[in-house]
């Protein structure tokens, strides 16, 4: 074991204590408006960007922001191989990136993005992705890039090997899904091919919700478990992030110091920066029903 990894996993054990947890989350979501919520949030390692008067899409950017710094501030205590793990994990940031750009192409309103990726234009952007480590998405389409990103981001998720390869394979499942049943699309493979990798070819021609579970690898046909319609993906979802927090706890609980311990950290401080937001999206509602909010955490 490297210093560089001892040096990480203490790093990270530290970051990972900074989280709020779903308890104090609970009480974000319970606040009666959006404003209150966001008062209690800047008084927590959050809180530094966040003001009260601070839109729901403005607030939730800031608590993304935060564990962006984390990852960095991360990867300066990690070797070479670490940083790269954080890397992959950290991928998301820069699909948000490409959504607001994609959004700003469209002539509409965009949040701040995190200054990862800059393009013109859908074909300058394709060819950016096409010369990286996303590789070509498939397509031009404003849908095809967004879900080709997505689709390539699990299959790189799933090259890091278990746990992070059963989550990868749940989170391809949930795409699919919901590219067939709620959007109503087939699952192209030029544009989904990384997730039907994963996945297997018979997903991609299920016609059911119900045949596309059945049709799933074990590692991932629990995220689909008692998923009857489209209407309830949210919930499979909130599976996935629940399993991705519990097996980020485990491995952070496990013995001895390295990969694991930094791979369970990210993963839990993913899933509170994830609660988080959701625990705003229902203080903006008005802070009810709060059983919507138990399902999640």
């Amino acid at each position: 074991m490297s210093a560089g990894w001892v040096a990480g996993s203490v790093r990270a054990k530290a970051l990972v204590r900074r989280r709020l947890g779903a308890e104090s989350t609970r009480r974000l979501a319970a606040c009666g408006s959006l404003g209150d919520a966001l008062r209690l949030l800047a008084a927590t390692p959050y809180g530094a960007n966040i003001r009260h008067d601070q839109s729901l899409a403005a607030a939730q950017h800031e608590v993304a922001g935060t564990l962006l710094w984390d990852l960095r501030v991360l990867a300066g205590w990690l070797p070479r191989d670490g940083v790269r793990l954080l890397r992959t994990l950290g991928a998301w940031f820069e699909l948000a990136n490409v959504d607001e750009l994609l959004q700003s192409m469209a002539g509409r309103p965009a949040e701040a993005e995190f200054r990862l990726r800059q393009a013109a234009s859908t074909s300058e952007l394709r060819a950016a992705l096409a010369a990286s480590a996303w590789q070509d998405p498939g397509r031009e389409t404003v849908q095809a890039l967004r879900l080709g990103l997505r689709a390539r981001w699990a299959e790189r998720v799933a090259e890091l090997g278990d746990p992070a390869r059963t989550w990868a394979a749940a989170a391809a499942a949930v795409l699919v899904a919901g590219e067939r049943f709620a959007a109503g699309h087939a699952a192209d493979p030029a544009v989904m091919g990384g997730a039907l990798r994963l996945l297997g070819p018979a997903a991609g021609r299920a016609v059911t919700l119900d045949e596309l579970a059945a049709s799933l690898p074990p590692p991932a046909r629990w995220v689909l478990a008692g998923i009857t319609s489209p209407a309830g993906l949210w919930r499979a979802e909130a599976a996935l992030m629940s399993r991705v927090g519990q097996d980020g706890l485990r491995l952070l609980r496990g013995p001895g110091m390295g990969r694991g311990v930094v791979l369970g950290a990210v993963a839990v401080m993913a899933c509170d920066a994830w609660r988080i937001r959701a625990a705003l999206r229902l203080a903006a509602r008005g802070g009810a029903p709060l059983e919507a909010y138990d399902e999640l955490a």
